[in-house]
């Protein structure tokens, strides 16, 4: 298994990847989440592939069949004046298929993201988990990232 940046012609496996990670969520927040859409289009996928500021990296094997993603985004801090400035590397997404789970895939992509932010000068890489994904939280847990900060919510 290779790790690398994502082209064209990853694109419709991307989709069908996407489309897992999407069921997840709509699973979990049904009040917010699409059955059946997903989160970028071939066009958006398109012109990501294109961009070093969001870059897509995929778990290719021996037949460069797509494995899973890391969907990344470069991002400068900080939010306000009184924060030191830095670059993070923030993971957008990351989805291993569910047929592969188990065979240590999304740990290399974990691997290969950071060794990517250290690369590029980073600070730090992050990542947002939605509560109720127990088995990413577990995941991003054992790959030794911890809380940073909440974000909270009140239903109207």
């Amino acid at each position: 298994m290779t790790i690398r940046r994502a082209n064209e012609n990853d694109i419709p496996r991307l989709l069908e990847l996407l489309e897992q990670v999407l069921q997840v969520h709509a699973d979990i927040r049904p009040d917010i989440f699409i059955p059946g859409t997903t989160k970028y289009t071939n066009e958006e996928l398109s012109q990501m592939i294109k961009d070093d500021t969001r870059p897509i990296y995929v778990a290719a094997d021996e037949n460069d069949n797509c494995l899973g993603y890391a969907f990344c985004q470069l991002r400068e801090q900080p939010f306000s004046n009184n924060m030191v400035p830095f670059t993070s590397l923030f993971i957008d997404d990351l989805c291993v298929d569910a047929s592969t789970r188990g065979q240590h895939i999304g740990e290399k992509l974990f691997v290969h993201v950071k060794e990517e932010a250290k690369r590029l000068g980073c600070y730090e890489v992050t990542l947002n988990v939605w509560t109720g994904n127990t088995s990413a939280e577990k995941f991003y847990e054992k790959m030794g990232l911890k809380t940073k900060e909440r974000q909270m919510e009140y239903i109207l």
